[in-house]
C-alpha cells in the first residue's frame, strides 16, 4: 500500500471492485470545467477530484485567470524563488476555481529547438530545470494543490509524438532527463503525468522500469501516476507497469460532448498522429478492461488497491477527504504584480550597441511590427490561459512614453495555432488598430521619421507541431531589415516559444528577447525598453544556427521509423557547443544576457566543499541585477567523455551603483557526479576547476576544489 494513513487504508476495503475502478479512471465533469475528473463515491463521503491545465495558468474554459509568461521566460529570471511564488499564485487561483491538481509544470528538457512545447520547458540544463521544477512544486503544494509535473519522461518533440520511440542511453535518461522529475518528487509532488511517447520501444504508460522501479521504488514516489489525455497503451500492461490513474477516461466523442466541442475541432481530430490518436487507442482502456482483468488475475487485485489508495492519499493530504479545503483568489492585484515582474525579469537583452537601449522618456518611436497592438500571451495547446487583463506592446509603450509612438504593422499578423479559440485562429489578418494594411515599404518610412524604431516580431508554436525551421514565419526579417535600413536607430523585440535565428542582428543597435510574456506583456517590455527596471533575464537555452545543434541530423529529430536517436548522449545544448569544432559557434551561449550596468568581478574563493564566493562590484552609475553562475570542469579520466563545462550553480542578485556584494554560489553535486552504467553515479576522484562567470563562454574567475 502505497499511503499509510490508516483511514486511507479502510477507505480502499470499504470499496466495491466497481467502486475501486471508478476512481483510476476519469469520467466527465458535470460542471465542464476540469480537464481531467474523477467522480466520487457517495456512499462513502469519497468527494470528486478535478485536474486543471496549467503550466501558464490555470485554464478553466469560458473563465479567466492570470496568464504568467510561458516557463522559459520565467526560467530565464535564474531566480527559482520567484518560480515558487508563481506556484502558490497558480494553487490559489486553482483553489478558487474548483480544482485539486495543476497539470503542471512541464519539466521536459529542451533538447530540439523546433520542439512547439519548449515555451513550457525550463531549460536545457538538468540543474535549472530541477530548481525550477523544485520550486513550483513546493509553491503549488505548500497551498494544498496537487502539482502533477510532466511527461515522464524524453518528451522532447511533438512530432509523432505519440508513436516515437526516444532511443536513449541510462547515462543520458539519467544526467539529463531524469533530475527534474526526481527534484519534483523530492519537493513533494502529489502526481506525475507520463509521456506518450516511447522509450526505448515501450510506451510511458507501460513503462514498468521507469515508472514503477525508479519513480516509485528508487525515489519513493507515493503520489499517483496519471497518464496523458489518451495515452494509455493498454489496461494489463499500464496498470502492471504502474500508471494508477487514467485519464480522461472516457470516449472521444464523450469528451466532445463533455466540453461542449465542435467534433471536427483540430484538438481532436482522429487519427492525426500529432494530436489524439486514431481508432481503438481513444477508447478508455481502464473503463473497458480494468474489471476483467482484475476478477481474471491479469492485474492482482492488491495492485488495483494500491491504485486506489495513491489516489485518495493524496486527497487526504491536502484535505479533500475531511472537508479541509477551499478558499484562493482569482486574478488579484498580487498576482498581475508577480505577473509583470516575472515577464519583465525573465526579459534578456541579447545586443546593446552604444547604449542603443534604455530608451529616453521623450523619444519618438516607431512601433513596427505585426503583434504589437495584442499581448502574447503564449503558444497553442493545453496551457492556453484566457487572462481578466492583458496590456499589449503598444499599449505598454504609449502609456509610459513621454514622446510619440507612431505604429505600422509592417506584415500580416502571426496566429499562434489554437486548441480552443477559433476566433484567435481565425484573426483578420488585416484588423489593426487604426486600420492600418500591412506593408513593409510604409513601416520602413515611419522608422524614417522617428528618434528610434522599435521592431517586435514573433513565432507561432504550438503543442501537437514542431517548427519546420527556426526563421521566423512570414516576412518579418524583411520587415527587419527594411526598418533596420531606414532607422537612425533599431531595436528589435523577439517573442519566441524557443531558440530562433536572427539573420539581421548585425544591422541592428539592439535585441530584446521576451519570450511569450504573457498578459504583462505590454508594461513589463516597457519597464526594461525605458530602464525602468534592468534587464537581468539569461538565456536558459543556447541560440545558434539551426543546422549546428546536435538533433539537425533527421536520425535524432525527427527520427527514422518511428524511432529518435538520442546517441549525441549528454551533448545537448551547451554541452554540444563546448564539445564541437569552431565552426559550430552559437550565436548567443547558454546564461547569455547583458544589462545597463556594468558588473567587475573579484576573485573567487573556496568556502567548503559547496560553496564559492565571488565578490562582485557595480561600476557604474545605475543600480543592476546580475545573474552570477558557476561552472564545473571535471578531470580527464581515460576512456569517459564529459562536457566540458557543466553548470552547478548561480544567484541572481541586486547590486547597487557603485557597490560590492560578496556572492555565494552553493554547487550542485550534479555537476561533479556521473552515471556509469556498471556502477551507477561515480564522482571520479581529482581536482574540479570552478568557472565563475557571466555566462557558459563569459568567465571572469577561477577556483579549484578537490572530491
Amino acid at each position: 500500500m502505497a499511503f499509510s494513513d490508516p483511514d486511507v487504508s479502510d477507505l480502499v476495503d470499504s470499496l466495491s471492485l466497481d467502486e475501486k475502478c471508478s476512481l483510476v479512471r476519469g469520467a466527465a465533469d458535470p460542471e465542464r470545467t476540469a480537464t481531467g475528473y474523477v467522480p466520487g463515491v457517495p456512499r462513502l463521503d469519497i468527494p470528486e477530484l478535478r485536474l486543471a491545465d496549467g503550466p501558464l495558468g490555470i485554464r478553466i474554459p469560458g473563465r479567466s485567470s492570470t496568464a504568467f509568461p510561458a516557463s522559459i521566460a520565467v526560467a530565464a529570471t535564474f531566480d527559482p524563488e520567484l518560480a515558487r511564488r508563481q506556484g502558490v499564485a497558480m494553487a490559489r487561483e486553482a483553489k478558487a476555481s474548483g480544482q485539486h491538481a495543476v497539470l503542471g509544470p512541464g519539466l521536459n528538457l529542451i533538447r530540439v529547438p523546433n520542439c512547439g512545447r519548449n515555451f513550457e520547458y525550463y531549460a536545457e540544463d538538468p540543474v535549472v530545470t530541477a530548481d525550477f521544477a523544485a520550486a513550483v512544486v513546493e509553491g503549488l503544494q505548500s497551498k494544498d494543490v496537487l502539482a502533477t509535473p510532466k511527461h515522464y519522461v524524453a518528451n522532447n518533440q511533438e512530432t509523432k509524438r505519440l508513436v516515437v520511440s526516444a532511443e536513449v542511453g541510462e547515462r543520458a535518461l539519467r544526467e539529463l532527463y531524469l533530475p527534474g522529475f526526481e527534484a519534483a518528487v523530492e519537493a513533494g509532488a502529489g502526481s506525475v503525468m507520463t509521456a506518450y511517447n516511447r522509450v526505448n520501444g515501450t510506451h510511458m504508460s507501460d513503462h514498468r522500469r521507469l515508472v514503477t522501479e525508479v519513480l516509485k521504488d528508487e525515489w519513493g514516489f507515493d503520489g499517483y501516476v496519471v497518464s496523458d489525455w489518451f495515452g494509455t497503451a493498454s489496461a494489463v500492461g499500464a496498470a502492471t507497469a504502474g500508471l494508477d490513474l487514467e485519464m480522461p477516461g472516457i470516449s472521444l466523442e464523450a469528451l466532445h460532448e463533455a466540453f461542449g466541442l465542435d467534433p471536427d475541432a483540430e484538438m481532436l481530430e482522429e487519427g492525426d498522429d500529432e494530436s489524439i490518436p486514431a481508432g481503438e487507442t481513444t477508447t478508455p482502456r481502464f473503463a473497458t478492461e480494468l474489471k476483467s482483468a482484475v476478477e481474471s488475475g491479469a492485474v492482482p487485485a492488491d495492485r488495483l488497491d494500491d491504485m486506489v489508495a495513491r489516489i485518495l492519499g493524496q486527497m487526504a493530504r491536502i484535505g479533500l477527504l475531511d472537508g479541509d479545503w477551499g478558499g484562493g483568489a482569482l486574478d488579484t492585484p498580487e498576482h498581475r504584480d508577480l505577473a509583470e515582474t516575472l515577464a519583465a525579469r525573465g526579459t534578456v537583452l541579447l545586443k546593446n550597441d552604444d547604449g542603443a537601449l534604455p530608451l529616453s522618456d521623450d523619444a519618438d518611436v516607431a512601433l513596427v511590427g505585426p503583434g504589437v497592438s495584442e499581448a502574447m500571451l503564449g503558444g497553442g495547446g493545453s496551457s492556453e490561459v484566457t487572462p481578466a487583463r492583458e496590456v499589449s506592446a503598444l499599449a505598454g509603450i504609449r502609456a509610459r512614453t513621454d514622446g510619440s509612438v507612431a505604429f505600422e504593422p509592417g506584415v500580416e499578423r502571426v496566429v499562434t495555432p489554437s486548441f480552443f479559440d477559433d476566433e484567435r485562429e481565425d484573426a483578420d489578418a488585416d484588423d489593426f488598430p487604426g486600420g492600418k494594411t500591412p506593408d513593409i515599404d510604409t513601416a520602413a518610412d515611419c522608422a524614417r521619421e522617428a528618434d528610434v524604431a522599435v521592431v517586435v516580431v514573433r513565432d507561432a508554436t504550438t503543442e501537437g507541431a514542431d517548427r519546420e525551421t527556426l526563421r521566423l514565419p512570414g516576412e518579418q526579417d524583411e520587415l527587419v531589415e527594411a526598418v533596420a535600413d531606414a532607422a537612425d536607430r533599431t531595436v528589435v523585440v523577439v517573442q519566441s516559444g524557443g531558440p530562433v535565428e536572427l539573420p539581421w542582428r548585425d544591422s541592428v543597435d539592439a535585441v530584446v528577447e521576451s519570450w511569450y510574456p504573457g498578459q504583462a506583456d505590454g508594461d513589463a517590455l516597457a519597464s526594461i525598453l525605458y530602464g525602468d527596471a534592468d534587464p537581468s533575464g539569461r538565456l536558459p537555452v543556447t541560440f545558434a544556427p539551426e543546422e549546428s545543434y546536435p538533433t539537425a541530423s533527421d536520425e535524432r529529430f525527427p527520427g527514422v521509423a518511428d524511432e529518435a536517436q538520442y546517441d549525441e548522449g549528454v551533448f545537448v545544448g551547451y554541452r554540444h557547443f563546448d564539445a564541437a569544432d569552431a565552426d559550430d559557434e552559437p550565436t548567443y551561449p547558454f546564461g547569455h544576457g547583458l544589462s545597463y550596468a556594468t558588473f567587475e568581478y573579484g576573485d573567487a574563493e573556496v568556502r567548503g566543499d559547496d560553496v564559492v564566493a565571488v565578490a562582485v562590484t557595480n561600476a557604474s552609475d545605475r543600480d543592476g541585477r546580475e545573474v552570477v553562475q558557476a561552472y564545473v570542469r571535471p578531470p580527464a579520466v581515460a576512456g569517459v567523455e564529459r562536457p566540458t563545462r557543466e553548470l552547478a550553480g548561480y544567484a541572481a542578485v541586486e547590486v547597487a551603483a557603485g557597490a560590492t556584494e560578496t556572492v555565494e554560489l552553493s554547487l550542485s553535486e550534479h555537476a561533479f557526479r556521473r552515471y556509469d552504467d556498471s556502477e551507477g553515479w561515480t564522482v571520479d576522484a581529482g581536482d574540479y576547476v570552478v568557472e565563475i562567470g557571466r555566462s557558459s563562454r563569459d568567465i571572469r574567475a577561477e577556483t579549484t576544489v578537490s572530491r
